[in-house]
């Protein structure tokens, strides 16, 4: 079932925001690959031996995670009239939401001064709250290209 009606995906396809999404999502990307490989380097004592890594990289990602989360609020509002919960992304924005409030138990934790291993397993857990939310975003895609090609072939014949 498409997503979007031919004006959203005139609209969406006009759109800076979508540009700004396709760009800061790949980073986003590289962002958990380095957070992670850093939290298993610390938790394999394979040369990485300061905690303050993973706090830096979980704070990385959480800002990125921000960053997308606002500006795919612009592009909602632009594509949908609604700058969050919109329909067609309530459950991308609901995935997002989760993740957004794992990444931020971090901090709580953190300055609540609980112990590393309880810190790590947030951390992951937070990585893998990205991971399902960005599969998410691409199983999306995918559908919707999809849909596009067929609503092209469609238009040929």
């Amino acid at each position: 079932m498409p997503r979007y009606t031919p004006e959203q995906l005139e609209r969406r396809n006009a759109s800076v925001w979508t540009k700004v999404q396709g760009i800061l999502a790949p980073i986003q990307f590289v962002m958990f690959l380095a957070g992670l490989t850093v939290t298993w380097l610390y938790q394999t004592h394979n040369g990485i031996d300061n905690f303050a890594w993973i706090t830096f990289f979980v704070t990385l990602k959480t800002l990125m995670l921000v960053l997308i989360f606002v500006t795919g609020g612009f592009f909602e509002q632009e594509v949908f009239g609604q700058f969050a919960f919109a329909p067609e992304f309530f459950w991308e924005d609901f995935g997002s939401a989760i993740a957004m409030i794992v990444h931020l138990s971090y901090f709580l934790l953190f300055f609540m001064g609980l112990d590393e291993a309880t810190l790590i397993w947030t951390a992951l857990l937070a990585y893998l709250s990205y991971l399902v939310n960005a599969a998410q975003f691409v199983i999306r895609l995918l559908l919707e290209k999809h849909n596009e090609k067929k609503l092209k072939q469609g238009q040929r014949a």
